[in-house]
């Protein structure tokens, strides 16, 4: 793909195949969604928010759920990491994923198109044990100079379920992973340094890796204005300002779906077959009430007299 605004969104017969296939995994997460109205149906926009651990188990239903309800097809910043997998970077390709670099993040703005990007990238993909759901956006500041710069509005974004489907066993900076560290670097030289390459090991359903049936969680915040910052793009002080208010902003979606969460009593596979059993039993019609008689008048219990 030459330019990153060359891309066409995918036909409807492979939305509808893409659909089917998500289907299982809808119905095993039960997604709840809020405030998808807040997504603009005309870009540019850039929708900020938290990378949950593996960043691929929530983000599809997302991005299918926008498109399902406000007629968008999101474009999204994947880590350059994901070009070396043959195979995967095609898919992601084909869902209308780039490099995340500023000028494909710029060229997709300029052209008028919605853009989602994860400032914790990488780094919140392969969290560590006590971090869940924590933003690592520590000198993040390239969302918010795109934004400024573009004069596009930021909807923050928060989703909470993924973090509780997995238990970490060996953490992404455990020495057991030493050896996988010392294959990276000889493979991906300077890249493979970094200290976010590789993910934690999990399991979900007691030993085995599959993820624990647990609801997901999602809420669009209300735009933030970036107007009041025009013509900062370069001013570090100002982003620094758009960056603390789009965290302020998605910490606190986070802490209310986490809330929602612990007192969801559909929240789990059982929880929401208990409730769909009360409510059909609620539906049954009520037996009637056995059929009672006036009592009989005392004088008229008493035998008539002899003839």
């Amino acid at each position: 793909m030459a330019s990153p605004v060359d891309w066409t969104p995918p036909s409807e017969h492979l939305i509808r195949a893409a659909d089917l296939a998500l289907a299982p995994w809808r119905a095993w997460t039960s997604p709840v969604f809020h405030g998808v109205e807040n997504v603009p149906v005309r870009g540019p926009a850039l929708l900020v928010g938290n990378h949950t651990v593996y960043g691929v188990v929530d983000a599809p239903l997302m991005f299918f759920e926008i498109h399902r309800r406000r007629g968008v097809w999101v474009r999204s910043l994947a880590d350059h990491l994901h070009w070396l997998v043959p195979g995967w970077r095609t898919l992601l390709t084909a869902g209308g994923s780039v490099g995340g670099t500023r000028d494909n993040c710029r060229a997709m703005l300029a052209a008028g198109q919605t853009v989602v990007v994860f400032p914790g990238g990488a780094r919140e993909a392969t969290r560590r044990r006590g971090e869940r759901y924590r933003l690592q956006w520590e000198g993040r500041l390239g969302f918010a100079r795109m934004a400024v710069e573009a004069g596009c509005p930021i909807v923050p974004f928060g989703s909470v379920g993924a973090e509780e489907m997995f238990t970490t066993v060996v953490d992404a900076a455990s020495p057991l992973l030493g050896p996988a560290r010392a294959l990276g670097r000889a493979v991906l030289g300077d890249r493979g340094r970094r200290d976010d390459l590789l993910m934690p090991l999990s399991r979900g359903i007691g030993p085995t890796p599959i993820p624990r049936a647990e609801r997901l969680y999602y809420r669009f915040g209300a735009p933030i204005d970036t107007s009041p910052w025009r013509g900062r793009a370069d001013d570090v002080g100002a982003l620094t300002e758009v960056r603390d208010a789009t965290r302020e902003a998605v910490e606190g979606i986070i802490d209310g779906l986490r809330a929602e969460q612990a007192a969801d009593p559909g929240r789990t596979p059982a929880g929401r077959l208990g409730r769909g059993l009360a409510r059909g039993a609620r539906r049954l019609p009520r037996p009637r009430a056995a059929l009672s008689l006036p009592p009989v008048p005392l004088a008229r219990r008493r035998a008539a007299p002899p003839g």
